[in-house]
């Protein structure tokens, strides 16, 4: 695997960052499906559209939320 999402969930995890917004930032960088519409949140979309694009620049807005 990558280092990069390996060292970028190690930085959002240190950091707190939404628990939402790290599954999303992951799933994105891995290219999973999206959650079922149900189960989409702000942070969730945020953290893929992120992941998609394998930005790590915008997770601060997600700390301690």
């Amino acid at each position: 695997m990558n280092d990069v999402y390996y060292s970028t969930i190690d930085k959002m995890e240190k950091a707190k960052v939404s628990r939402e917004y790290v599954v999303g930032w992951a799933s994105g960088f891995l290219q999973n499906p999206k959650r079922e519409e149900q189960r989409l949140n702000d942070a969730y979309e945020a953290g893929y559209s992120d992941g998609e694009e394998k930005n790590s620049d915008n997770f601060n807005s997600w700390v301690g939320k």
